[in-house]
């Protein structure tokens, strides 16, 4: 899985011109501005493959070609990003576009830098007609320039980059914590984290140390480790004195600085002592300045991890070579051309820039840009080698003298650091210090890793993958086990009855609802938190070792998942609801959103067998096992999938009543009587006991031992306390509450036939509504489905009434009841819901039944207990209870359908659809 961003285009008058007709020109600018649009394969999957797209025929049009842009910006600046799609949306003109990004700010900037550009490309006669803010100054190489550098700032940078992704290698998972490089590897309770190339493991001491150049010289003295002489000056005429002491030359540069900033090299004379004293001043955080022995040679950087050399590079600063025949600012340019050289950390290495230090050697030198220098004759634009400043770098790892391999790591050792870098100078790196000199004349914490992941000569080394394994031992968890819950009713009871066999096993819990985010059974964030943002509050949670995700359509719909990879994921069913909404018009494009879900699994799939649409996602599923869950005992492919070995929880008759039983590779292991569990009302609230059923099965498929699951289903009710608007049971008026977030037609049939299988003396009462955002065939169709089961109806809106008007949803909901034969006397419209639950409460008396469903829950249920009953009259004779039943498999499933049978088991085979680009 990735993340991808989508936009609806609106072509307006482009849909009349697809590329070819625009005409030749608009295309061959096109390819001249994003050269690398020759590469992308489309539907064709192979090189030049889009370019055909836009050339063949009359073209392709402007939302496909939008597309491919995007991409090849994101690229252009250095994001791998190659997936894209657009789809007519089934309005004229419209498409649904959507690419794949990594950083969702450089996304949309590409999404909109690839629009601005195929604006500006089109023939001025397009252009006078369409709607557009042209700007006459637009130019693309600069836009372009700018974009690179937004996206740099905005992307990892490469050491952080190279920490991702050797934990992407060993299957680890990670978060992105803020706008730069804070980084989470691992989940809850097993997380590590990272900032740059600090880690949760390096110590703050070490950290100060290493940034006060005076104490890291001192300690490394002490050791006796070779450092150059030193003195700490306040002023440029101390540091002409600490010259004159130390003797000639010397390096001045600030004492809390880092990456070469601020440091003078090579000073020979009082007033370059002095200019370096000024640019050392501009680069430190405090008054205090080093002038130190410069020591000849080379500069190599060791990097130290885990007390261990892991890399050792030898670093070139930024320079040019003469040939006799072009100036220095010919050179420069002709260097500039390697195409390792980009922007930034754009790429390998960076371009070399003629800025105020360069100006300032050439000046020295006593030359000019336009200076021509003799052939093979090496001029320095830097006096650092730092990458960032146009340096080159060479691997020399594996050549290192073990005195001076020692020596680095004493010095790291010394410091403090888990991850550190030397800089040390020294003619040959490959014979020792002890033999030919050398100076260690920095140590540095955070040292970056683009010169050993990425060197401009030898072997790259896996550095980043060194972190990982010292964050990460072998055989160290990583991953929390994460549960995955979706469907149209039922998550969230699933999810607190799962969460609470859970903790019941000794699990801290961290659980994504609609009711907020809780914490080992405590509430943290309150709100409807089922959507990715909220899950990975749970996964940053140090103290959880156990996920709980309920997981709903709208987040998957605006954001996708919170986590790439779930451990056992269900879902419960799949029926009209929020249809019309985000794209969503059917029941079957719900079922395939809610599918994401599923194919987030890598261990085991639980469907409902009783529900076709989720008896369909079976064969998407990579898992290695498939439980099904049905109350139907005679379901055809379940006992078939039994018989294969599989594995399914099925509700059995017996002398007693039902009882919850897994089948497992043949065996049979009856779980628990489903009138014993409180949350199903002895049986009676068959949705509760199917939930039960869900949440046994996802915690055995977690292997809790099956006595644990029978106490915590024991143990579980649906209390305000424990499941707040969930079938919530007040007893101690005359009459019976019962309090429930129904708000779609499945789960408001479902409390309905709860309240015909309760034996009620008296009246049924129900106060009712749906969401105003909901269409008006399900408003006709949840009234068809209450009409009958009740003697009276008190229809409601919701709070929030969603572009509807004051009173629209309850009038009609009054008018299809009419429409069903329930006569006028038998239907109240009160349009606010304090009023409409004041109103059924008042009208019930002993021995009646009143169903709410509330929108506002907790003031619902103050009002259901503060309510003062008083003296009621007995209610009449009870209805009779009539027991639902099943759908029969066969009838669920189209005669075309393919069976699967393999080692998972017993499943429908998928839908083939053809998709191409």
């Amino acid at each position: 899985m990735f993340p991808v961003i989508r936009h609806v285009v609106d072509l307006g008058i482009l849909e009349d011109w697809p590329s070819a007709k625009i005409g030749s020109e608009f295309v061959e600018g096109l390819v001249e501005a994003l050269p690398g649009l020759s590469d992308h394969g489309c539907s064709y999957s192979t090189t030049g493959g889009f370019l055909r797209r836009l050339r063949e025929d009359e073209g392709t049009w402007m939302g496909h070609i939008l597309e491919h842009c995007a991409i090849e910006v994101q690229n252009v600046a250095g994001t791998d990003v190659t997936f894209g799609r657009t789809r007519g949306t089934g309005v004229t003109g419209q498409y649904n576009m959507v690419y794949a990004y990594r950083q969702r700010d450089v996304g949309l900037a590409a999404g909109a830098l690839a629009l601005k550009l195929l604006m500006h490309l089109l023939p001025q006669s397009l252009r006078e007609r369409i709607d557009f803010p042209f700007d006459p100054a637009f130019d693309w190489q600069e836009e372009l320039r700018s974009f690179v550098l937004h996206a740099q700032r905005k992307e990892f940078g490469p050491s952080t980059g190279a920490l991702v992704r050797a934990a992407q290698d060993r299957d680890i998972p990670w978060l992105r914590l803020n706008e730069g490089s804070l980084v989470q590897f691992g989940h809850g309770k097993y997380q590590q984290r990272i900032q740059a190339t600090i880690t949760s493991e390096t110590r703050h001491i070490a950290v100060e140390i290493s940034c006060d150049k005076e104490d890291t010289h001192n300690l490394l003295s002490d050791l006796g480790l070779p450092v150059p002489l030193q003195r700490i000056v306040y002023s440029a005429a101390e540091a002409v004195q600490a010259a004159h002491k130390i003797g000639w030359p010397v390096v001045v540069k600030p004492l809390d600085a880092n990456h070469g900033r601020g440091v003078s090299i090579n000073l020979t004379k009082e007033d370059e002592v002095v200019a370096g004293f000024t640019e050392a001043e501009l680069h430190s955080k405090s008054a205090a300045i080093l002038v130190e022995s410069f020591v000849t040679g080379f500069d190599h950087r060791m990097l130290v991890v885990n007390n261990k050399l892991v890399a050792v590079a030898k670093r070139v600063p930024g320079h040019v070579v003469g040939d006799g025949n072009h100036t220095i600012g010919d050179l420069v340019t002709a260097v500039n051309q390697d195409p390792r050289r980009g922007i930034g950390h754009q790429k390998v290495l960076t371009m070399l820039e003629i800025d105020n230090q360069a100006k300032r050697l050439i000046a020295d030198a006593g030359h000019t840009i336009d200076t021509v220098l003799p052939a093979g004759e090496v001029f320095y634009l830097r006096s650092t080698a730092n990458l960032s400043t146009g340096g080159t770098a060479i691997d020399l790892t594996d050549v290192v003298h073990p005195d001076n391999r020692d020596m680095a790591e004493r010095a790291i050792m010394a410091v403090g650091l888990d991850v550190g870098g030397v800089d040390f100078l020294i003619e040959d790196i490959t014979r020792s210090y002890k033999e030919i000199g050398g100076a260690i004349v920095e140590v540095n914490a955070a040292p970056g890793f683009r010169m050993h992941v990425a060197p401009s000569e030898g072997q790259p080394r896996d550095v980043a993958g060194s972190v990982i394994d010292m964050l990460f031992p072998l055989g160290q968890e990583s991953r929390i086990p994460i549960a995955a819950i979706t469907g149209t009713n039922g998550k969230t009871t699933t999810s607190r009855m799962l969460g609470h066999i859970l903790k019941a096993s000794g699990k801290i819990v961290g659980m994504t609802s609609t009711d907020g985010v809780y914490v080992d059974g405590k509430l943290s964030v309150k709100g409807d938190m089922t959507g990715p943002k909220s899950a990975q509050m749970v996964l940053r949670d140090p103290t959880v070792d156990f996920a709980v995700m309920e997981t709903a359509r709208g987040g998957l719909v605006r954001s996708g998942l919170g986590f790439r990879h779930s451990d056992v994921a269900a879902c419960l069913n799949v029926t009209g609801d929020h249809l019309g909404l985000g794209g969503i018009d059917t029941v079957e494009q719900l079922a395939v959103v809610k599918r994401i879900v599923i194919e987030s699994a890598t261990k085991t799939a639980v469907l409902n067998a009783d529900d076709i649409n989720c008896l369909k996602m079976a064969d998407y599923a990579d898992v290695s096992s498939i439980f099904y869950v049905t109350v139907n005992p005679n379901h055809t492919l379940v006992k078939e999938h039994i018989k294969a070995g599989g594995q399914a929880i099925v509700l059995e008759q017996g002398m007693s009543g039902d009882m919850l039983t897994i089948y497992d590779n043949g065996l049979h292991m009856p779980v628990l009587w489903s009138h014993v569990i409180p949350a199903t009302l002895e049986g009676k609230a068959v949705h509760n006991v199917q939930n039960a059923m869900f949440a046994a099965a996802m915690a055995y498929s977690f292997g809790v031992d099956l006595d644990n699951i029978r106490h915590g289903l024991r143990t579980f009710d649906t209390t305000y306390f424990q499941a707040p608007g969930r079938m919530n049971v007040f007893d101690e008026h005359p009459f019976k509450v019962i309090l429930d977030y129904g708000h779609n037609p499945a789960a408001l049939g479902a409390m309905a036939g709860l309240a015909e299988r309760l034996e009620v003396k008296g009246q049924r009462i129900v106060v009712l509504s749906v969401p105003g955002d909901r269409r008006d065939q399900d408003v006709a169709e949840a009234a068809k489905i209450l009409s009958g089961k009740f003697d009276h109806y008190i229809c409601k809106a919701d709070d929030d009434r969603r572009k509807r008007g004051h009173d629209e949803i309850p009038q009609m909901f009054k008018a299809e009841f009419l429409r069903n034969g329930i006569s006028e006397d038998q239907i109240s419209v009160v349009p606010n819901e304090e009023d409409a639950v004041a109103t059924s409460l008042k009208m019930a008396r002993a021995g009646d039944l009143v169903v709410i469903f509330g929108d506002n829950s907790p003031r619902c249920w103050k009002q259901i207990i503060y309510f003062n009953a008083g003296e009621k009259k007995e209610g009449g004779a009870s209805k009779p209870v009539t027991a639902t039943s099943s759908v029969a498999f066969e009838d669920m499933i189209d005669n075309d359908l393919t069976i699967i049978r393999d080692g998972r088991g017993v499943r429908l085979a998928r839908d083939r659809v053809e998709d191409g680009d």
